[in-house]
């Protein structure tokens, strides 16, 4: 895929910066711990204080260790999604399998105002998001010849935006405002409620031309503070 942000807006959610950070640099022979400020307004980081917990520092010994597993937890993601890309078609995690594909085309194809169309795969027994919501989403983002350019299944986690707030194209906003927690659901999203400057190609993905038809097939997995009757 070109660039996730081009699709879709960076997931990882943003919080508040903290005066204080902690960084540990393991020797030979003890553990050194520097506390730094953290500046928002200089680049860098200015130290103010260091302090030598000797070789007993079991407490930053685990810290340490705790902040090297998530290092490679991120690292594994990213080969995880490497690996995804390099996949052959017919081996790329998908949410319609083939029994599924077979399924689909007796389903009734629904036609919105906006020229929205979808096929739900599944109706899911939770809530449906309001708009303002987070919502928490698995999709498969396809071309009309079928050639997946984006996936988050391939990324290994959901994907989680504020709903009818404009973070992803309008397509797949309000495909998944009518959704309830637990569906899944096929878009055909027509060229005006897509990409309007399209996407690059990329390994082992398809160029997206701009206002171009897509197709999504999405999941509905979780809206963080609505019960669900599951």
């Amino acid at each position: 895929m070109a660039s996730s942000s081009a699709l879709l807006l960076p997931s990882a959610p943003s919080f508040p910066k903290r005066p204080w950070c902690s960084h540990y640099m393991i020797s030979t022979h003890k553990f050194l711990s520097f506390e730094v400020c953290c500046s928002a307004s200089e680049p860098g980081y200015k130290a103010v204080k260091m302090r030598n917990y000797g070789e007993d520092a079991k407490l930053t010994s685990r810290r340490s260790a705790f902040g090297l597993v998530l290092v490679m937890s991120a690292f594994g993601l990213a080969i995880a999604k490497a690996n995804g890309a390099a996949l052959p078609p017919e081996q790329k995690p998908r949410l319609c399998d083939d029994v599924c594909e077979k399924e689909l085309e007796n389903v009734p194809m629904v036609t919105t105002e906006s020229g929205l169309q979808y096929k739900d795969i599944e109706i899911g027994k939770g809530p449906s998001p309001p708009v303002g919501f987070q919502v928490a989403a698995n999709y498969v983002a396809m071309v009309q010849s079928g050639q997946i350019f984006d996936s988050s299944l391939e990324k290994g986690q959901p994907y989680i935006f504020r709903i009818g707030s404009g973070q992803v194209i309008k397509g797949l906003d309000e495909g998944i405002l009518s959704m309830k927690v637990g569906g899944k659901r096929r878009l055909y999203i027509p060229g005006s409620l897509a990409f309007p400057k399209g996407l690059n190609s990329a390994p082992g993905r398809p160029r997206v031309a701009p206002n171009s038809p897509v197709i999504f097939d999405v999941s509905l997995e979780y809206v963080p503070g609505l019960e669900t009757d599951e």
